[in-house]
């Protein structure tokens, strides 16, 4: 059975996160773990301006500290009935020291994170992508599904194929995880160079007869320009709810595509599920 981990920031529940993941749990028939990041030091409140504003600034923070337990509390409780109303096995770990050293460390135990594109791990706003989530990605042991605040029922899959490697094994990580996506309409999606000539896909025979192994009823499309313009013009002009797979997150990466900018620009752009991994 695999193990999935859905990431709540417990002062501001994520639904859409709770919802994917309960949908693709019960896809994959996974056990699903509630991660919430309870890092001791993040609070609702700024300590230095209590401390700055009341006399008695030490029961204020009792109390404000109380308030605070009691939210993250209703947090978790509302992940508990979700889980018991779908039937889905789950667990809850409430982790306390700094969150992204304690999901990254988790990362190493899991088959997929789950987690909101605007997760901070903060009381501040923060442009996409967040600090967190940059962090995150970079470093992280397993696939990630990077959610957006809304959740739709997924009904069709694009792969992104620039023909390294990076992509092919973000194609194939997927395929192990969720191979009951099968009965869904599946895309392979590339963008080529407008100086080539052929318009098939790279190592096209080797493709084929890869993706014919576990999507059968795969579709192609190919074309050609700038990488971040031609999929993000695709996949807006489309009415399906994707989930969008695509390959490395590290700067490191050598694929003309799946840097850090072409993640960056798909979790600006689109209001869609990203699949991310890289091959290490």
């Amino acid at each position: 059975m695999k193990k999935f981990l859905a990431v709540f920031d417990g002062y501001k529940m994520s639904k859409s996160s709770l919802d994917y993941a309960i949908q693709l749990t019960k896809t994959a028939n996974a056990h699903l773990i509630g991660v919430f990041l309870d890092e001791f030091i993040y609070r609702t409140y700024s300590v230095t301006k209590v401390i700055k504003t009341y006399k008695d600034y030490e029961a204020v923070i009792k109390k404000l500290d109380e308030k605070d337990k009691i939210q993250r509390d209703k947090a978790v409780l509302q992940f508990q009935k979700a889980c018991n109303k779908e039937k889905i096995l789950f667990s809850i770990h409430r982790d306390k020291s700094i969150a992204l050293q304690e999901l990254k460390h988790e990362s190493m135990f899991a088959d997929i994170i789950i987690i909101n594109k605007n997760e901070t791990f903060t009381r501040y706003k923060e442009g996409l992508p967040t600090r967190f989530m940059k962090d995150l990605l970079g470093d992280v042991q397993c696939p990630v599904l990077v959610v957006p605040n809304i959740s739709k029922s997924i009904d069709k899959i694009v792969l992104l194929y620039d023909g390294g490697p990076s992509s092919l094994f973000a194609i194939k990580m997927f395929s192990y995880l969720f191979g009951n996506f099968q009965d869904l309409p599946v895309e392979v999606l590339t963008v080529k160079d407008y100086y080539m000539a052929t318009s098939r896909v790279p190592d096209n025979k080797l493709m084929r007869e890869f993706i014919k192994r576990h999507f059968p009823q795969a579709t192609y499309t190919v074309t050609k320009g700038i990488p971040e313009d031609k999929i993000i013009g695709h996949l807006r002009n489309h009415n399906e709810n994707e989930l969008v797979v695509l390959g490395a997150y590290r700067r490191s990466e050598l694929s003309r595509w799946f840097k850090t900018s072409m993640a960056d620009t798909l979790m600006k752009e689109l209001n869609t599920p990203l699949f991310i991994t890289h091959n290490k």
